[in-house]
């Protein structure tokens, strides 16, 4: 099974971009589901006919969903919804007040994605293709099962053998609403679905994401930023799509400066995502609604390529933890063993080698810290950054304190 996450920032056409994937995907003969995890949902008007909760037919080899928030919710996290809930009122707070603030940030989309697995599991499809939330909340649910796994691992049990041994008198004494093992068991399974989703995704040979950016300079910031982050989190990037690009029929002087400023940001965007292949989907003549201007769109954009294909293997960029500092691995096969030069503003990072460039935006967690060390191991640059707060190093257990 091949899946594919499309996001990009708000108002880039992310979503006819994945549905003109899906529509070119099942005219080749894949089985193709098509889904939207937004909780604005606009998939059902991109194909400009009704979609339901579950795959809803809509071409041959060609379904469709959109997934219905407060059933899912229902499922997977009600149990806990209403015991924080009670918990909230017990404190004093509203219960229509309570029952929203139970819900935490990000959960919506999330347990949208829940139906990645259920669907793989399944084997109905042979390709899932996912219309995913704006990239600001697509990267705090792609990061949400990191966060799970430390709390499972350091507070769940502590939290579950507190509540077994304090419960009844918490409840007798202050009739405060403490979690039953039924809440723990929901959080666990939510845990393992997380889990379960997280390696599915994660796993280069059948699962990666693609980045639709418009050729406009605050769209590509944010991209790289999420393109950064993706890296660091394991996820893997295999296609930029460059959209609404004007075509070199459209002359008219109204467009001059226009062309001018998108030929700009368009080497912008080839310097900063490379090696990962960039795709370009021109500026159609009229609405991209409906089957027809969508099939156009993905055979301009993929031409007699396979859409479901891996255009680019492997992570471009990692960041790892040493004990004087970090290192940050850098994917560059087009640089050689020229003179390296290194630009570092803010969170971005400039190299230069020849005549090529690479622009980098780093993690927080780099901003700061000056390059100590720079150098190429055949086509991989290493750069290693002064850590102005290194990790204490640990006391041989031999060693005699003073």
């Amino acid at each position: 099974m091949r899946i594919i996450l499309y996001t990009g920032k708000g108002g880039v056409g992310k979503t006819s971009i994945a549905a003109a994937t899906a529509l070119r995907a099942a005219d080749m003969g894949h089985s193709t589901l098509v889904m939207s995890t937004d909780v604005a949902h606009s998939l059902a008007d991109s194909f400009d006919m009704e979609l339901e909760a579950e795959p809803t037919p809509i071409t041959e080899n060609l379904w469709g969903q959109e997934i219905d928030v407060l059933k899912e919710m229902q499922t997977h996290w009600s149990i806990v919804q209403d015991w924080l809930s009670a918990l909230m009122q017990w404190q004093g707070m509203d219960e229509v007040v309570a029952e929203e603030v139970a819900v935490l940030p990000g959960m919506e989309e999330m347990v949208g994605l829940l139906n990645i697995t259920h669907h793989y599991d399944s084997g109905q499809f042979d390709t899932i293709i996912v219309d995913c939330a704006p990239t600001g909340e697509t990267l705090r649910l792609l990061s949400f099962p990191e966060m799970a796994r430390w709390y499972m691992r350091k507070l769940f049990p502590i939290e579950r053998r507190v509540a077994t041994a304090l419960g009844p008198m918490a409840r007798g004494l202050f009739n405060l609403p403490v979690p039953d093992p039924k809440v723990f068991d929901s959080i666990q399974d939510l845990f393992h679905r997380l889990e379960r989703m997280r390696s599915i995704l994660g796993d280069p040979e059948q699962s990666s994401v693609r980045l639709v950016m418009n050729p406009e300079k605050m769209v590509i910031r944010e991209t790289q930023r999420t393109f950064t982050y993706l890296n660091l989190y394991g996820y893997y990037t295999d296609l930029i799509v460059c959209n609404r690009l004007l075509p070199d029929s459209v002359e008219d002087g109204f467009f001059k400066m226009w062309k001018d400023s998108q030929s700009k940001y368009f080497h912008l965007i080839e310097e900063g995502f490379a090696p990962v292949p960039i795709r370009v989907s021109y500026l159609l003549d009229r609405e991209v609604v409906g089957l027809e201007p969508l099939r156009e769109m993905g055979l301009s954009l993929f031409e007699e390529d396979d859409p479901t294909a891996i255009f680019y293997e492997g992570s471009t960029q990692t960041v790892t933890r040493e004990d004087d500092g970090h290192v940050m691995t850098v994917n560059l096969p087009f640089m050689g063993r020229e003179d390296i030069n290194l630009i570092q503003h803010g969170d971005e990072l400039i190299i230069q080698a020849g005549q090529h460039r690479r622009n980098i935006v780093l993690p927080r967690i780099l901003v700061d810290l000056p390059v100590k060390v720079a150098r190429m191991e055949g086509s991989t640059l290493k750069l290693k950054f002064e850590d102005k707060s290194p990790r204490p190093r640990k006391r041989n257990s031999k060693t005699k304190s003073s």
